[in-house]
């Protein structure tokens, strides 16, 4: 008897928290590119396909250039390192991002787009070189900003 109303306690346990599961999986409709991608899917989208051609923004290859010295110690390969324009030390191009002083912002509608795309294609007074230690710690910096403001 034990056994069965033990059975029974978790058989009513899984239900209730597929029960649960249920209720938290809605359906998000999908109303872009025919119907196979969802509103936050397209936008990502659009993000990625703008950034990427972001690379090729020739202030970008400017900044680089502003900040770079030759290289002078033992490794052979390696021709210039960058400056952090934060912390002022000098680092290889693997260890080197170039950052908007400005971010760019969020892209999740079209009242989103002027503003991103003229940030995202800024001048070179726009734009940083800043080690990836830096880096991190200013783009996180702005994550928990842009969460506490909301």
């Amino acid at each position: 008897m034990q056994k069965k109303i033990g059975l029974l306690q978790n058989n009513l346990c899984i239900f209730a928290k597929k029960l649960i599961m249920a209720k938290r999986k809605t359906k998000v409709i999908k109303t872009r590119n025919n119907a196979t991608m969802t509103e936050s899917q397209f936008w990502g989208f659009i993000r990625s396909a703008l950034r990427m051609k972001s690379r090729w923004w020739k202030p970008i290859s400017l900044c680089k250039a502003n900040g770079k010295r030759a290289y002078k110690g033992a490794n052979k390969r390696q021709k210039f390192e960058y400056q952090c324009a934060e912390c002022k030390g000098w680092f290889p191009d693997k260890q080197i991002a170039v950052d908007h002083i400005i971010p760019c912002g969020a892209l999740s509608c079209a009242d989103d787009l002027p503003g991103f795309v003229e940030r995202l294609f800024i001048e070179v007074d726009g734009l940083q070189i800043l080690c990836d230690t830096c880096h991190n710690k200013k783009t996180n910096l702005e994550r928990t900003t842009k969460i506490k403001k909301i």
